[in-house]
This record gives C-alpha cells, structure tokens and sequence, in this order.
C-alpha cells in the first residue's frame, strides 16, 4: 500500500519558502517588466494549511474502513485536531487508544516527521495484554512508520520520559479512569510527560450543566467543571473550550447511559432507528497547556569584603 502523505522534504520546504518569501518580493520589486507585481505575489502555504492538506490525505486514507469514516460526522476529527493544534512534526502522545480509531489518523500523519505514540494500560495480572494496535501497525508499516507504543500502570502512570511530548490526548477516557479512582494520577502523568508550553486535549460525554458528579458518573457523563479540576490539579491551564464535539439532540436520560447511543446501541434493537437518529454523545472539547516554568531571577552579585 501506498501512503499519500508528504515526506520530511515537503515540510523543511515549505519553511523555506516562508523564510525566502521577503527576499524574494523586494528582488521581484526592482525588477522591470515583471509578469506579476509585488502586492500581488502568491505567499507559500501556511503551516496551517500544510497540516489540513495531511489531515485531509490521511482522512481519505484507504486503510481507513467505512465503518470507521461513517463516524467522522461525529467526531470531527480534522476540526478537533485542529482546535488541539495537532501538526504533523510533533511528538503525540495518545493515551488508551482502545482499537486505533483516532491512531489511524495520528500515526500516519506524524510518520514522516513526527512521532505517534499509544499509551496502553498494562493488563490486569492473569490477564493477556491486547494486541489489536501492535498488529495494526506492524501489518502495514508504510502507512503507520515508526508508532509506538507504551504500557503504563493507571496508579502510577509513566508515559515517556519527562518534557518528551509536544501534545498528549485522549478521547472518551475520562469517565472510566474518575470510575476507577485513577483519574488524578493520570493527569499528573499527562503534566509530567509533557513540554512546557505543551497541549493536553480531552473529548469527552459531557453532563448536563449543573450536574453533581455523583448523580452522573455511572452514566458514562462527566461535569466539564470535574475536568478542569482534575487538570489544574494537576498544574494545567485551560486555555479554550469548542463546541465542535456538541451535540443538542442529546439528552443523557436513557436507560443504559451514554451507552445506549451509537457506536455501542447497548439496547440492541429496541428504540434503535432512535437513537441512531439522536447520534453519538454530546461531547466537551477542551484545550489544556502546561505553564512555561517561571524564570529564575538571576543571583545578587556578592558584595565586597570590606576587609579587602
């Protein structure tokens, strides 16, 4: 199979193009009979731009199944990460990717220039590890490259070496690690792995507002408020919500929880052409930075001994 997606060559020129575009107009500028004057010079693509041309190559990527590209209306992916700021020469960390949906974007979009990494919960003692994602990508290693990926212990989360990660996500997550009694040591870790001035971007169902945590929980919702709390716990700031993932036909008032709608349908075909026509939850898309570390206020200089 073949990959679309542009290699290292096309991202180091495009930043040259950016560098020699000034240059190149005052040349153009002092020189007569131009084909084009200056003010109308065609600048080169913008970072932005390149990563929506990747998203989009990889979003039509043939590896990806119709099953998987029939939830893109729900899910958004190409606004969402963009709104997270995801640009194919970072380091990504994705943190329990469960079957690959998101890791079969991200890891082909960073395969030439950066590097995808899946953080897997290590398996309960007794139990096998899950394989699913290493077989993906070792079954076709020109669309995946280099993606890794970590084991960690959800009480003591290690994700990679400290500062090693421009952006760490996670998608539909949340929820279970505040279930199971994790969810501020996995922000903690989130904190530690990451660059200063690095992004944290969590998707998740999103409660009603006004909704206690408690009356919530076993429903699969989460308060946006119990969110940012675990995360400026952890040292974060949030720096900006999207409604990008919402979804008002949601009502988070059914029998088995946020599982009752698609993709899971928990109540098979009982009200199924309902639920279908609700669509996937009502999600909260929210953009966390870690602080720059403050500057270190350059010593006093030491006074001189009198004695001398």
């Amino acid at each position: 199979m073949t990959s679309s997606v542009p290699g290292k060559w096309l991202l180091a020129g495009l930043c040259a193009l950016a560098l020699a575009a000034p240059a190149a107009a005052q040349t153009l500028a002092g020189t007569e009979g131009q084909d084009q004057p200056p003010g109308d010079l065609v600048p080169p693509t913008s970072a932005s731009d390149f990563t929506a041309a990747q998203l989009d190559a990889v979003l039509a990527g043939d590896w990806r199944s119709a099953a998987d590209r029939a939830r893109d209306r729900y899910r958004h992916p190409k606004q969402t990460l963009q709104f997270f700021g995801v640009r194919p020469d970072q380091t990504v960390v994705e943190i329990t990717p469960g079957g690959g949906w998101y890791a079969e974007i991200l890891a082909p979009l960073l395969r030439d220039n950066g590097q995808y990494v899946a953080a897997v919960a290590a398996p309960a003692p007794g139990r096998a590890a899950d394989d699913t994602l290493r077989r993906k990508f070792a079954a076709t290693p020109a669309v995946y490259g280099d993606a890794r990926i970590v084991t960690f212990d959800p009480a003591a989360p290690v994700f990679g070496p400290p500062g090693s990660a421009d952006t760490v996500l996670t998608f539909r997550n949340v929820h279970n690690w505040v279930e199971a009694g994790t969810a501020p040591a996995m922000f903690k870790g989130f904190f530690k792995v990451l660059r200063p001035g690095g992004v944290l971007g969590v998707v998740d169902h999103r409660a009603a507002e006004g909704a206690s945590l408690d009356a919530v929980k076993a429903s699969g919702y989460l308060p946006v408020a119990t969110v940012v709390k675990l995360a400026t716990a952890a040292g974060f700031e949030l720096e900006e919500s999207s409604e990008v993932n919402a979804n008002p036909a949601d009502t988070r008032d059914y029998p088995k929880g946020v599982w009752t709608l698609p993709p899971t349908l928990a109540l098979g075909d009982t009200d199924r052409a309902k639920y279908l026509g609700i669509g996937e939850s009502d999600r909260m898309t929210l953009r966390f930075v870690k602080p720059d570390a403050p500057e270190q206020a350059a010593p006093a200089p030491a006074k001189a001994d009198p004695a001398h």
